[in-house]
Order: structure tokens, then C-alpha cells, then sequence
């Protein structure tokens, strides 16, 4: 049965306890019930945009050039079935200001069939294509991957026949309880495979990178120079906020892409 929607509002309602529900991560017993109830078998990934990432190949014209949305455009176009939300329940919970709540999430597969049809709407492939393109326009950061959550309070199964492509703003991202979340759970979500950010002698330590810039915190002055911790997942929003051009993110492996479609494609069937 589907999700009913007073059980949308009850979690919109409380999402502002999802810090809570990250401490609760680290408790004996209580972290591993969570753990298997809503995190198990998750593998999830920032995507960086298009125009952050440098790739350290030699390029004969526009034609070649290797960008992350390919990814997100490949499972589009694998995908039998595509289902876009009418609204972001994170932007909604939060009453976000800054970015649109209508640019919701892209649910591929054929567990989108279950999905309460007064949520959003099935919609072609080019539509699909569409939409994530609007949400790159908007300044919103892809999220792609299998995460049982989303099973879990959408009501539907299997799960493996369910991607989830998040359409993320910093501000009120599900995924900023990441620094509080034990490991375990947190290492589920991660950057691209080969993606480096770094700190160029450019910095002037003048913050920028500091204040709603990371989703998860990762960026801190020491010594009047901006620092990237170890918590960056490589979402690339330090690189285009700078103004200084100081920070910069390049993947050494041009078959990153490849890698990353085969990640998710072991863990999630979008046919």
C-alpha cells in the first residue's frame, strides 16, 4: 500500500529531529536497529557539477568532454520508469527560501509503480532529463544511489528496483547529519570515485567557504587558510563559491564516469 499522506506531513512536521536520530546512531543496539532499518545496503554519492570538476586528459573539442550528469543522464535513459516529485520533502520541511520546493526528487524503476500517485507524477524519459537539468540550472547538487530511506517512507519494493536522485541545497539537505552519524552509516554516503578538492596558495582566508557552503561542514580556517576535512564529499560547491578561485577539484582518472555507473548499477536495477 502506499504512503499515505498524513504520514508525509508527520514527517515533515518532524524532520527537525533528524540531529537527534544521527546521535541515536552511535548508541549500542539502538545505532544497528537503524541502521538495518533504514541504511542497509545503501550506497549513495554526491555528484559534483558539470562545470567544477577538471579532468586531467587531453580534450579534442567540446565533444569529448566527460562530466558527472552523465551519470545521472545514463540511468535515465536505462531506466523503464521515471517518477519526479512534486515538491523536495527536505525544502518543504525546512520552509526553504533560497531554492525552489518544487524541483523534487527522480525516483528510476520499477518500484516508482508503488509510489502514492498524488506525490508526483510518471513522467518520459526526456522529461526526466528535463527536470534534472532544471535542478543543475537552479544551483541544486545531484545525490544518486540506492538508499532504503526512501523505500522506507515512500512504501515500496523491492528496494534494488529503486534509484533515488536527490536534487540537494545546502541548507536543508536530509544528508547534513552526516558529521554526527556514526561511521558505519555515514561512509554509505561518499564523493565520486578519484575526485580531489584542494586548496590552492590562492586562499586569502577570507571565509566564504566556510558559512552555507558545504553540506556537510567540512571547510574550517586554520591559521587564516581555508581547510577541507576529511568529512568533503566531493559536492564541489566550495569550487564555484569561491571568490577567489582558490579551490579547486580535478578527477585523475578519466573513467571515473564508468566507475561510478557500475557502483550504482550493482546495487540498484533501474530495467
Amino acid at each position: 500500500m502506499a504512503t499515505p499522506l498524513w504520514f508525509v506531513t508527520l514527517i515533515k512536521k518532524t524532520f527537525s529531529q533528524i540531529f537527534f536520530l544521527a546521535k541515536l546512531t552511535h548508541v549500542p543496539g539502538i545505532g544497528r536497529l537503524i541502521e538495518r532499518g533504514l541504511f542497509e545496503g545503501d550506497d549513495i554519492m554526491y555528484l559534483p557539477g558539470d562545470r567544477v570538476v577538471r579532468v586531467n586528459r587531453d580534450l579534442n573539442g567540446i565533444g569529448s568532454m566527460v562530466v558527472p550528469s552523465q551519470v545521472v543522464e545514463h540511468f535515465i535513459q536505462e531506466a523503464n520508469y521515471h517518477w519526479v516529485m512534486d515538491f523536495c520533502i527536505c525544502r518543504d520541511a525546512c520552509r526553504c527560501k533560497d531554492y525552489p520546493l518544487g524541483l523534487g526528487c527522480l525516483f528510476l524503476g520499477e518500484a516508482v509503480l508503488g509510489i502514492n500517485p498524488r506525490l508526483g507524477r510518471l513522467v518520459s524519459q526526456n522529461e526526466a532529463l528535463e527536470h534534472v537539468a532544471r535542478c543543475r540550472e537552479a544551483g541544486l547538487v545531484h545525490l544518486i544511489g540506492r538508499n532504503k530511506l526512501d523505500s522506507v517512507w515512500l512504501n515500496v519494493r523491492p528496494g534494488q528496483k529503486l534509484l533515488t536522485i536527490c536534487n540537494c541545497c545546502p541548507c536543508c539537505c536530509l544528508w547534513r547529519i552526516l558529521p554526527g552519524t556514526a561511521p558505519r552509516i555515514s561512509s554509505k554516503i561518499t564523493r565520486m570515485p578519484g575526485v580531489t578538492v584542494f586548496v590552492t596558495e590562492k586562499c586569502q582566508g577570507c571565509g566564504t567557504c566556510t558559512h552555507a557552503v558545504c553540506f556537510v561542514n567540512s571547510l574550517h580556517l586554520v591559521e587564516g587558510r581555508a581547510v577541507i576535512g576529511g568529512d568533503c564529499r566531493g559536492c564541489g560547491r566550495c569550487v564555484s563559491t569561491c571568490p577567489n578561485g582558490a579551490i579547486e577539484m580535478k578527477v585523475e582518472d578519466q573513467n571515473f564516469i564508468n566507475q561510478s555507473i557500475d557502483r550504482i548499477g550493482k546495487v540498484v536495477d533501474v530495467r
